[in-house]
């Protein structure tokens, strides 16, 4: 079972330069796409950015990480309380330092930090999604929350807030944050359908499946003919509208936030061009981009990021 770390004055923590290198290395190693839009932003929105990806990498790791079977609902509630301890300013562990710099700088909010913790906690006893309004909720919870932390650090083009007199509304891009968020998860679902039934989970909607008429059974098999073909088509359309839709959002962003935004959608949108490349494969295929594609849309992501 979790249980809080040591307190500081009991235990000297690494300074905040250390932290975030640390949160820096912790991104590269895992998140090679991510940290490569991360690359693109300004030295202090790109840490703040790494803090939070570690911490929420920490919060899933809970549930999916190497120790994932000895998580229980008291382990999460003990993660929220250490939670809270951060947004009081006390950091417990070394990542902690720079993740707590963040919430100084920034303001974050709390709340999409406690929602991430109840999408873990949908983990540890569902195992099947019935509807997608079900699935649309988890994605939200684990995915769609990273979309308001990251706005928050992002920040809003300082333009729409100069308009007072106008009785135009100002533009919010919070919604599309997590619709981007959303979209990601999803991709990430077709991505790892292999890997999750490996650990006996189903993520796509049961009545989708149904729909198509392929069965749980079909999907644990790794069955792929037209049915299964079609069924992934469908979720790949989804999905690629989530995409579509997140984009409208990214012109409200501050300037300097938009093309690496832009640039982490178009790249991480392309692992459902490599699903379908790989024919649908995603029970023996792992879905990539190349390092080579990565660098070939960073210029296409930087011209489009212009007239947004």
């Amino acid at each position: 079972m979790l249980q809080l770390p040591e307190s500081p004055c009991m235990r000297k923590l690494v300074s905040v330069e250390d932290a975030y290198e640390l949160c820096r290395q912790i991104t590269a190693k895992y998140s090679k796409t991510f940290y490569l839009g991360t690359l693109l932003m300004n030295q202090q929105k790109r840490r703040a950015i790494w803090a939070i990806y570690v911490w929420c990498r920490r919060t899933d790791e809970l549930v999916d990480g190497p120790a994932a079977e000895f998580t229980t609902p008291e382990t999460l509630e003990l993660w929220e309380k250490q939670l809270e301890a951060l947004f009081a300013f006390q950091p417990l562990e070394d990542p902690d330092v720079a993740l707590v710099d963040t919430i100084q700088r920034f303001g974050l909010d709390i709340q999409p930090f406690r929602d991430m913790i109840a999408g873990q906690q949908m983990d540890l006893y569902r195992s099947r999604y019935e509807t997608f309004e079900d699935l649309n909720l988890y994605c939200y919870r684990v995915a769609g929350t990273v979309g308001l932390m990251s706005t928050t650090v992002m920040g809003v083009d300082s333009r729409c807030n100069t308009a007072s007199w106008s009785q135009q509304k100002i533009p919010d891009p919070t919604p599309e944050a997590v619709t981007l968020g959303i979209a990601n998860q999803l991709t990430n679902i077709l991505r790892d359908v292999g890997e999750d039934a490996r650990r006996g989970r189903i993520y796509l909607p049961l009545a989708e499946l149904a729909s198509f008429d392929y069965t749980e059974q079909d999907l644990f098999k790794g069955v792929i003919d037209e049915r299964w073909r079609e069924l992934m088509r469908f979720q790949i359309r989804r999905t690629q509208e989530y995409y579509r839709q997140a984009e409208k959002g990214i012109g409200y962003l501050a300037p300097d936030a938009r093309w690496p935004v832009l640039a982490s959608l178009m790249l991480y949108s392309q692992i459902l061009l490599e699903i379908e490349r790989n024919d649908y494969d995603v029970f023996k295929k792992r879905a990539y981009v190349s390092g080579f594609k990565k660098l070939r849309y960073l210029p296409m992501a930087w011209l489009r990021s212009q007239v947004l």
